[in-house]
């Protein structure tokens, strides 16, 4: 028997397709967005159903406001609900601030803070009068402690807003039965830069250890946790 329908954005591929997956495994019907990997999206979708769970694809440009709502709105009726959203989609950008471009810094908080923003708005309205269900946002390992990273400033503050967002939606939402909650990475197996050098653990993330993490936050034992960032880094910044 399903335990519901979950979405997670940008799930062709990486720590997204981990985090569908490992919904999968759990026996939640997966919807498997993607923008433009269409045949990364479709073999993760396959690997989805082989699991015995329905399984679907939705491409969608989340930047979009009006996109973001109709994948939201159509993932809930394909699946038969919506249970689960778990935000993955956002762009990294390692780069010193006075080399930024205007559209480079836009395109950070489009992917990361924006996109969020428009899933969750369009979301919570649904499992509002579903009786509940459970939000998980991907931040970044140190945003909410405001830790200053020169070559990561977009990037930073767009996930300290997406903290932000987060702890707004669990207060507001906690009456209702809805969780929110951030599972923040560090670095990762499938991280851009890779400092391994900073890592207190001395080894890299792994995308089930992310995966693991957003488990248990739509788990039944989560249900009295809303609000809080799980960081998955190995002691980074700690």
């Amino acid at each position: 028997m399903s335990r519901g329908g979950a979405l997670v954005t940008g799930s062709a591929s990486g720590i997204g397709r981990g985090i569908a997956l490992a919904l999968a495994r759990e026996g939640y019907d997966v919807c498997i967005h993607y923008r433009r990997s269409k045949a990364d999206a479709e073999a993760t979708r396959a690997e989805a159903e082989a699991l015995g769970v329905k399984a679907i694809t939705l491409q969608a440009d989340v930047t979009e406001p009006e996109a973001a709502g109709a994948l939201v709105r159509e993932a809930h009726d394909r699946l038969g609900g919506l249970a689960v959203l778990v935000n993955n989609v956002g762009n990294y950008l390692y780069k010193p601030l006075d080399e930024l471009a205007v559209e480079e810094w836009n395109d950070v908080f489009a992917t990361n803070l924006h996109a969020t923003f428009a899933t969750c708005r369009t979301a919570v309205p649904l499992m509002r009068a579903a009786g509940g269900g459970r939000i998980v946002n991907l931040g970044y390992a140190g945003a909410q402690s405001l830790v200053g990273r020169p070559n990561l400033t977009a990037y930073a503050i767009a996930k300290t807003g997406v903290v932000l967002l987060t702890k707004a939606i669990a207060r507001a939402e906690a009456g209702n039965g809805i969780t929110a909650n951030v599972v923040a990475p560090g670095v990762i197996e499938s991280s851009r830069t890779k400092p391994l050098e900073e890592i207190p653990a001395g080894r890299l993330g792994t995308i089930d250890e992310v995966a693991a993490a957003v488990l248990y936050f739509v788990s039944p034992e989560a249900a009295y946790v809303t609000g809080q960032v799980l960081e998955v880094a190995g002691g980074w910044n700690v």
